[in-house]
């Protein structure tokens, strides 16, 4: 179909499924970490699911990609990414399966019925508060830094959307495991599986992948580590697969 791109838009391909994705390199454009977050996460061909945060649509873009779903939702607060992500779908042909929402994830729980999808997807602004930050309304800004939601409103939010037995899967930072996961278990969300990324094998983790089950059952498993790059500008092979190279 014809595609109405705005200024400075691009069109990026995927390499799954024949998908393309609109983007906006003067907003934001998705990172390695949704990529590794659909790569943790998992889903069934029945399963609702609900993004929080989703920018462009590029998790429940790749989810769909991977598993199917029977019907996926993004949230997303900032009206012209979530343009983008509708026409995204329009693109692939996807409106119908995959809807985009305007909308607040502090709200998120009036937008949507309780306990009405099976898997919540989020890949949050990671730090705190406004340091550094020169405008905090720079959409770059607000994908970064906790301007417009805490990861507090997300987890609270998740918990009353989540089913019971239903999964959550967060990408992150680890300086704030331990308050995501005290926070987890404050909203009866139980910890299930936990991933550190490294960029090198010798490096410090840049990132933690963690899913947590509504109303699980305490035991958590720690996966082996993710390492990222084999040398400078190198991927490891799980890494070329996530990206379907």
């Amino acid at each position: 179909m014809t595609v109405d791109l705005k200024g400075n838009e691009r069109i990026d391909e995927l390499q799954r499924n024949g998908y393309r994705i609109i983007q906006n390199p003067e907003r934001f454009c998705f990172g390695m970490d949704a990529v590794l977050l659909t790569g943790f996460a998992y889903a069934k061909e029945t399963d609702i699911l609900l993004d929080l945060g989703t920018g462009t649509g590029i998790i429940p873009l790749l989810m769909e990609a991977k598993y199917g779903c029977r019907h996926l939702v993004g949230l997303e607060i900032q009206p012209e990414s979530a343009d983008m992500a509708m026409r995204t779908m329009a693109m692939n042909g996807l409106s119908e399966k995959i809807e985009i929402v305007t909308g607040d994830i502090k709200e998120a729980g009036s937008l949507f019925p309780p306990a009405s999808f099976d898997c919540v997807t989020c890949n949050p602004p990671y730090m705190i508060g406004n340091h550094g930050l020169v405008n905090p309304q720079d959409s770059k800004a607000i994908a970064r830094h906790e301007i417009l939601c805490t990861l507090e409103d997300v987890i609270a939010q998740t918990a009353r959307l989540l089913k019971s037995g239903g999964r959550f899967f967060l990408v992150h930072r680890p300086f704030r495991l331990a308050q995501i996961i005290t926070l987890l278990v404050e909203y009866k969300l139980e910890p299930k599986r936990m991933q550190l990324v490294y960029p090198y094998v010798d490096k410090e983790p840049n990132m933690v992948l963690i899913e947590a089950v509504r109303g699980g059952k305490p035991r958590l498993k720690v996966e082996k580590p993710l390492v990222i790059y084999k040398t400078a500008g190198e991927y490891m092979p799980q890494i070329r697969d996530l990206y379907g190279y």
